[in-house]
């Protein structure tokens, strides 16, 4: 049972909405059981720190205080 529990959805965006969870559960249940799946792309580490940071300067510990 999926519930709305914050905004008022028109039909057809809960239609779409409902037809995207179909479909993603269409395709997990067609996936064979047997073989290992990949992790999703969204919970690569990599997507989430694309660059490097970059490193702080020699002052930069004076900077961190901010006086009150």
């Amino acid at each position: 049972m999926i519930k709305v529990v914050k905004g008022n959805p028109t039909p057809e965006e809960l239609a779409a909405a409902l037809a995207v969870v179909q479909a993603r559960a269409a395709a997990l249940a067609s996936a064979p059981s047997g073989a290992p799946r990949e992790p999703d792309e969204w919970s690569r580490p990599a997507r989430v720190a694309r660059r490097r940071v970059p490193r702080p300067g020699p002052r930069a510990w004076g900077r961190t205080y901010w006086p009150s």
